[in-house]
């Protein structure tokens, strides 16, 4: 960090020479004091891959620029981002369930077929919070990162609806895929732009478009971008090709889902030439992302989370049997189950003095920060809803 001639001035002026002394120059004393956390509730260590038990239940800061490149394509609660916009910061809490996972990661023997980690847990009690922490992790451990914010909005939200073009009954979501491409381009530039990573075989798309094996990935990628018509194939030829570059050792992949028990929905907002509501199994991306989450591959890992939200009937029970069904769980086991509970006391109390010190909430007593932790039953969700500005 460069520190101005004023602020290293104002800092040796409270440094004393008994301090000189203790830490040896005036610049060992100047950092020491810089990487001291400014108050209980941060931690200044702002990278996930160093981050530990020790910094749980703070806050630390992801570039905002980091963040955009993540996220601007979703994973990160509306909500949540109106905040990163008025506070000019990125402040995710570091909880227990990431902390889990990126231990489990970094852990992780990959010879060994593909890990699955499902996190699970009632409605606003920051799954989607703990997988940005995962990818924020992925991103900085160089990993390409296979990420969906929110599966349920391919199915309740479809931008266009087409005839696969490959498979007969199968319905294929252009416009909704060449986003995907796109947001996963700009998640894995930087590595794209410097692995070699090629495909081992031909795809015919048409008579006259043909990505040719030892093509570049990327190129393939800026096709369905520019082609949507194909794009649902090509995320398909996507999953395949990285599932083989990573058992071959050129890269290493994580696979990030939120939702992910929507893609064994029997309820969606797709519809077919006849008006006919289609099953999550008849549209061609469900097929792409459950290839991606088999074990039939090595040198990667893939984090999950099922939520009441992501399918419509199943609201009686947050726990992954109940949530993926059977053709789900079967799909998924054996995997490793992750609970997202409600924030503990010390979680709570560090989030309230988070809020107060961004002036979010203001004139709050003791009795009115008891009166939010009932009305919240410390669910973050509800918490941050109750502190939002009317």
């Amino acid at each position: 960090m460069a520190l101005n001639t004023a602020k290293v001035e104002s800092i040796l002026r409270r440094v004393s020479a008994t301090s000189l002394k203790k830490y040896g120059t005036a610049s060992e004393a100047v950092q020491l004091q810089y990487e001291q956390p400014p108050v209980h509730f941060r931690t200044i260590e702002n990278n996930p891959m160093n981050h530990t038990a020790q910094h749980q239940g703070r806050f630390y800061n992801m570039p905002i620029e980091t963040s955009k490149k993540l996220f601007t394509a979703g994973g990160l609660p509306k909500k949540f981002q109106t905040q990163v916009k008025t506070f000019n910061e990125c402040s995710l809490l570091v909880r227990s369930p990431a902390l889990e996972i990126i231990s489990y990661l970094q852990n992780t023997d990959y010879s060994k077929p593909a890990t699955r980690y499902v996190l699970f847990g009632p409605i606003g009690c920051g799954k989607s919070i703990s997988l940005a922490h995962v990818v924020h992790y992925g991103f900085e451990a160089r990993k390409i990162i296979i990420h969906v914010p929110w599966a349920n909005n391919w199915f309740k939200r479809p931008k266009e609806v087409a005839n696969s073009i490959s498979k007969e009954g199968f319905l294929d979501l252009p416009i909704d895929a060449a986003s995907w491409l796109i947001h996963f381009k700009n998640q894995n530039i930087h590595l794209l732009s410097q692995l070699d990573l090629k495909l081992g075989k031909d795809y015919q798309w048409s008579q006259r478009e043909i990505s040719s094996r030892g093509t570049p990935l990327l190129e393939m990628i800026e096709l369905g971008i520019n082609r949507i018509k194909y794009a649902s194939e090509i995320i398909n030829a996507i999953m395949e090709q990285l599932k083989e570059a990573s058992t071959a050792g050129k890269c290493n992949t994580l696979v990030v889902i939120d939702g992910f028990n929507a893609f064994f929905s029997d309820y969606t907002n797709v519809k077919d030439d006849n008006k006919v509501r289609m099953p999550a199994e008849k549209i061609s991306l469900t097929a792409a992302f459950k290839n991606i989450t088999k074990y039939d591959w090595c040198n990667g890992s893939i984090v999950l989370s099922v939520d009441p939200l992501a399918v419509k009937d199943r609201t009686e029970s947050h726990l992954p049997r109940y949530q993926l069904g059977n053709s789900g769980f079967e799909h998924l086991d054996p995997f490793i189950p992750i609970s997202v509970e409600p924030y503990s006391d010390a979680e709570f109390k560090n989030v309230i003095d988070y809020y107060k010190d961004r002036k979010w909430i203001r004139d709050i007593d003791e009795d009115g920060v008891h009166e939010l932790k009932l009305l919240s039953a410390k669910n973050p969700f509800k918490l941050m809803n109750l502190c939002a500005p009317l």
